[in-house]
């Protein structure tokens, strides 16, 4: 009997997605819980795994647009497992008898060896080759398949003094000199995946549905560096995790808009809906995409509560394993491009939130303490908001209230 596969549903609002990737070919004998296929949707990439032991049989390629319900293969129970093939021995080889090696005479000076030139070389290939005495097969190409290019042999060392005269003497064209490419070798194109395609949709959606506007400010970390060197032992050994600096700033965000509820509401029509619950957004950056998944009453957890969750959400995003249910629902995004060494940046709000906050890279800079210079590590601040229901003074203030609470965390974190 063959068990049919169907493509699983991962969330109410979504109806189609992209066969990725197969796990194992068609004609193999796969064991109940195999994972077999890979589904990418526009929000997450879900496993498929096998119901029953069998010979898999693929129905639809790699690529393609799958619906929800769809059939894109059928294992045959009926089948039985191959048996394991064992090797036949190899014979030992007989003990060769003890012979003195050959003795191969040098070549003469005045021998000239050339090897045999491959057809599959173009001619100005061929030419430069012969006019700089390279043996070919001795130098990598760089072309499709492994194809050797002009620019290949240019990159080869100087010719002999000998060929430098001929060569300088032989008059070509300047379009014979430089390297040429065709249009296939210049370019690559590949389909866009379907989270690519949603994220794209949605940065233009809120660039053009939303008044955005960004307001910078920057902070002094030297209370939360010090901070964390100081109990960053102890916090690793009671929780197996590093103390980061994500957990404050999530701390900070909900502290933030606790005093600021503005930028905790969306537009829906013609209400603001104003939220008195604190679901963080926290961007992951995965080899498919940027992914946010949500921290759930964010106010009530705990550093260490924070950086767990955090580190367990990044675990899924790397292994394809975030479901909608970890994405749905957040009030406000925080992002950090300074993980990647961005210093400044104007991040764009995820809809139907009205803010988000952009993190940045921590530099050592110079700067006025009390009338007295200092050097201190500095980090900028970006928030971005929808100017439809968030005025500037309420934004300048809600950053004020962040660094208000990074810069002395201790008070905040304390509750004094």
């Amino acid at each position: 009997m063959a068990i049919e596969i169907k493509v699983p549903s991962v969330g109410e609002s979504i109806t189609s997605g992209t066969l990725g990737a197969w796990r194992k070919k068609s004609g193999d004998y796969v064991k109940e819980g195999d994972v077999l296929l890979e589904i990418e949707t526009d929000k997450v990439t879900s496993e498929v795994c096998a119901e029953a032991s069998g010979t898999l049989q693929h129905n639809v390629a790699e690529g393609s647009e799958v619906k929800i319900g769809q059939v894109v293969g059928t294992i045959d129970e009926t089948a039985k497992k191959p048996a394991a093939v064992t090797p036949a021995p190899s014979p030992s080889p007989s003990p060769a008898p003890n012979k003195p090696a050959p003795v191969i005479p040098p070549p003469s000076a005045t021998q000239s060896v050339k090897p045999e030139l491959s057809p599959d070389l173009s001619p100005a290939v061929r030419k430069l080759v012969e006019e700089k005495d390279l043996n070919p097969a001795k130098i990598r190409g760089t072309g499709k398949d492994g194809r050797l290019l002009k620019e290949d042999v240019l990159a080869q060392p100087a010719p002999p003094a000998h060929l430098a005269a001929r060569l300088d003497s032989v008059a070509e064209p300047l379009t014979d000199i430089v390297p040429q490419q065709s249009s296939s070798e210049k370019t690559t194109r590949k389909k866009m995946t379907p989270l690519r395609r949603k994220i794209a949709d949605r940065l233009v959606s809120a660039q053009q549905q939303a008044a955005l506007l960004t307001t910078f400010n920057e902070v002094d970390m030297t209370n939360v560096v010090a901070m964390r060197t100081k109990f960053q032992d102890r916090f690793t050994k009671k929780h197996g995790l590093k103390l980061g600096f994500m957990s404050f700033f999530v701390s900070a965000v909900t502290y933030a808009l606790k005093e600021v509820p503005q930028l905790n509401a969306r537009i829906d029509g013609d209400e603001i809906v104003e939220n008195h619950f604190y679901d963080i957004g926290v961007a992951i950056s995965t080899p498919k995409g940027l992914m946010v998944p949500v921290l759930r009453a964010a106010d009530q957890l705990g550093m260490a509560e924070i950086e767990l969750a955090i580190s367990a959400y990044a675990a899924k995003a790397r292994d394809g394993k975030i479901s909608m249910s970890d994405l749905d629902g957040g009030v406000f995004t925080i992002t950090n491009g300074g993980t990647f060494g961005s210093l400044l940046s104007t991040p764009i709000v995820n809809p139907p939130q009205s803010g988000i906050l952009g993190m940045h890279a921590i530099q050592d800079r110079p700067v006025a303490i009390n009338g007295r210079v200092e050097i201190r590590p500095m980090m900028y601040l970006a928030v971005t908001y929808d100017h439809r229901i968030v005025d500037g003074k309420e934004a300048v203030t809600f950053l004020v209230r962040i660094k208000e609470f990074i810069e002395n965390p201790g008070v905040h974190l304390l509750a004094l």
